[in-house]
């Protein structure tokens, strides 16, 4: 279980969950939702192209996954790329308090929103998220273009 505000060793569940949605020969994003006091309830990963479902973010993936709780204000989501709308909407309709993002040079996401609605944004700005994402961009620019914007 990592440290409550080792939100590294958090990024790495997210991380992890990309490398497999890749490997799966999917978009490599991936999301883990946590307590404040760092215990993992649930992880998942872009699986739209896997399962030709354009809901399934890394982000409703790893909620989905997480369960019901009882209240979501004290909860940790984490991401490896910054979350779209959808999942940004995710994030303010149940109440996330803080958002971990791995990176947001690829995409910024609704960042800005987010922290004007009151949650907590921290972008870790991690190389290995970048370079995973561009990366897949790179060899993947027609996936890309007409999923940009969704994820």
């Amino acid at each position: 279980m990592p440290d409550a505000h080792d939100y590294n060793a958090m990024l790495r569940v997210a991380i992890d969950e990309a490398r497999r949605g890749l490997a799966e020969g999917g978009i490599p994003i991936g999301a883990a939702l946590f307590t404040a006091q760092g215990v993992l309830l649930g992880s998942g990963h872009n699986r739209r192209i896997q399962e030709n479902d354009p809901s399934i973010h890394a982000e409703t993936d790893a909620f989905r996954k997480a369960g019901r709780q009882r209240g979501y204000r004290d909860t940790v989501m984490v991401t490896t790329l910054a979350p779209c709308w959808y999942c940004s909407g995710l994030v303010r309709q149940f109440g996330i308090g803080t958002v971990v993002i791995g990176e947001s040079v690829n995409f910024p996401g609704g960042i800005a929103w987010l922290r004007e609605n009151g949650v907590v944004v921290l972008d870790l700005a991690s190389p290995e998220c970048v370079e995973m994402m561009r990366d897949y961009i790179s060899r993947n620019p027609a996936i890309w273009s007409e999923d940009i914007g969704q994820e």
